[in-house]
């Protein structure tokens, strides 16, 4: 299969090179981010644990192919398919998919886009400028493993800005095809049931503004469950809809960031109503080094469930491209919560209401 996989990666390479001065605007674009991670009270036997993690580190590995076509009139036809990689093993994330992380066709004007394929919920696209450390290896994926999963397939997405103003909307009739579980990357639900016409849907909106010194945004977000699925959404009549409200500012060279994630996951049986909250600051301390930190803390409602992160990172630039980081961690669980910090890999959790420092150095290039 890896095998296999090459082959179409090294064909499409040729494809697209032929092709090119056709299509007249056909890139190669990607980012490779290694690090080494320590983690502190892993498992039941409360030891330390040294990695090489697989699924982010400041940032996740992927390699991309975006294009367009001018179809005159202001129409132009648009395509990106993108995939996640561990620099640590060279194997794909994602659950396997080749192309995991985004795989569209659609069409751009200058009432939007519109398009088809795997796509990233609007979720995703409304803390991008809120949440400061996004897809970082301590970060809201440590607290919330759809965080960084929110994208969808067989989906149908319409996203346009007017005037500052951003607007969009998704709906998959299949949310994920891929059994890579129990895991956030591929939970076994492939809808597009003639049975049932609810299995496995998904939906969200955008509403999003911004200016140049300050912005705030809401999404909606929710998937529906079916039979086989992973995380209790064994049902279509379950869902698990998450709404975000955020908003930045720049105070001069001063970023601050904050929000709340509310969702209510009619999985959980017990506490299924649930709040994230995270604030955070980026400050350029030079023209290379750039400090930036967040505080996340998560609230089950009627419940001692809870935790609280705290991360803080260093970011050095080499030059336009390349980086290097070092960045700390630490997370306090609540009641029988178990989260670890580090969302840069599977396992090396804390046991039940444990806490846990982590520690890691990485470098970063994007080309």
């Amino acid at each position: 299969m890896k095998q296999q996989q090459s082959l179409i990666t090294l064909a499409l390479l040729g494809l697209f090179g032929s092709s090119a001065a056709q299509a007249q605007n056909v890139s190669i674009y990607g980012l490779v981010d290694a690090s080494v991670e320590h983690l502190s009270h892993v498992g039941a036997s409360g030891g330390s644990l040294t990695r090489l993690p697989g699924l982010t580190g400041s940032a996740p590995s992927r390699l991309g192919f975006r294009g367009s076509e001018d179809l005159g009139g202001g129409l132009r036809a648009i395509f990106t398919i993108e995939q996640g990689f561990g620099a640590d093993a060279g194997t794909l994330n994602q659950g396997g998919r080749a192309w995991g992380r985004q795989a569209y066709v659609g069409l751009t004007g200058s009432w939007g886009s519109l398009t088809l394929g795997r796509q990233y919920s609007m979720l995703f696209w409304s803390q991008l400028d809120a949440d400061l450390l996004g897809p970082h290896m301590f970060g809201s994926g440590s607290m919330d493993s759809y965080l960084p999963n929110a994208r969808v397939d067989n989906a149908i997405a319409w996203r346009g800005t007017f005037s500052g103003l951003t607007l969009g909307a998704t709906y998959s009739f299949g949310r994920d095809s891929v059994n890579a579980g129990p895991s956030p990357s591929g939970t076994n639900c492939a809808g597009e049931n003639a049975a049932d016409s609810q299995a496995c849907r998904q939906w969200s909106l955008l509403a999003k503004y911004d200016t140049p010194s300050w912005g705030v945004a809401a999404a909606i977000d929710e998937i529906r469950g079916g039979s086989g699925a992973f995380a209790g959404l064994t049902s279509s009549a379950l869902s698990d809809r998450r709404t975000a409200v955020n908003g930045w500012t720049k105070l001069g060279s001063l970023k601050l960031g904050a929000g709340l994630i509310a969702r209510r996951n009619e999985a959980s049986s017990t506490a299924p109503k649930s709040n994230l909250w995270y604030v955070g600051a980026a400050y350029p301390v030079t023209a290379n080094f750039t400090l930036d930190g967040e505080v996340f803390k998560l609230d089950y409602k009627n419940s001692a469930n809870g935790a609280t992160l705290l991360a803080l990172r260093g970011t050095y630039t080499l030059s336009k491209r390349t980086a290097v980081y070092a960045s700390a961690g630490h997370i306090g669980n609540d009641g029988a919560l178990a989260l670890g910090v580090s969302n840069a890999a599977a396992g090396g959790g804390p046991l039940a209401g444990g806490s846990q420092t982590g520690l890691a150095a990485g470098v970063r290039h994007s080309f």
